[in-house]
């Protein structure tokens, strides 16, 4: 059967069988996971090597606090970016594919989540080392603000703005 003899799947809008749609979709998790996993080792990296730099004993007990929270919230997207690629390796051929997208899109919102609270929480690392916790407090929050503007808001307002279109 040739693409033109497809119905149009009512899911997606394409011409594509529910198994083609299900790759498409798992193909672009993938390709998400790929440019979160780059970014979240590069945090992750820069971290780990926070503790051989001189001014690292001089950390107060919050520094110290957030530091560690940090490490944890790295490798926690760490594992969290790895849970897709786990879960396919586990399931791969078990025709199980609409389960294993809906899981990973689950799991790539956590990843972002993670991402996010990370990034913020590394400003907020930053600006207190560098400045005061004052500064780090406001440069924290206008990147938390950011974050949900990009990561919630703005995906939200496309969303509507494509249903008021569509009805």
């Amino acid at each position: 059967m040739s693409d033109d003899e497809l119905p149009e799947n009512p899911k997606s809008g394409r011409r594509e069988t529910e198994e083609e749609r299900l790759d498409r979709k798992w193909e672009d998790l993938l390709q998400e996971l790929r440019v979160m996993q780059t970014g979240a080792q590069l945090l992750a990296g820069f971290l780990l090597t926070l503790p051989f730099q001189d001014k690292f004993d001089t950390l107060d007990d919050f520094q110290t606090g957030l530091y560690l929270g940090l490490v944890l919230l790295a490798t926690l997207t760490t594992a969290l970016i790895m849970g897709p690629v786990a879960i396919h390796r586990r399931l791969s051929g078990r025709h199980v594919k609409e389960r294993l997208v809906a899981s990973a899109h689950v799991l790539v919102w956590g990843v972002l989540a993670a991402i996010a609270l990370l990034v913020t929480g590394i400003v907020m690392f930053i600006f207190d080392m560098v400045i005061d916790r004052t500064w780090a407090s406001v440069a924290s929050a206008a990147m938390a603000l950011v974050m949900v503007t990009l990561l919630v808001l703005l995906p939200h307002h496309l969303m509507r703005r494509e249903e008021r279109a569509a009805a």
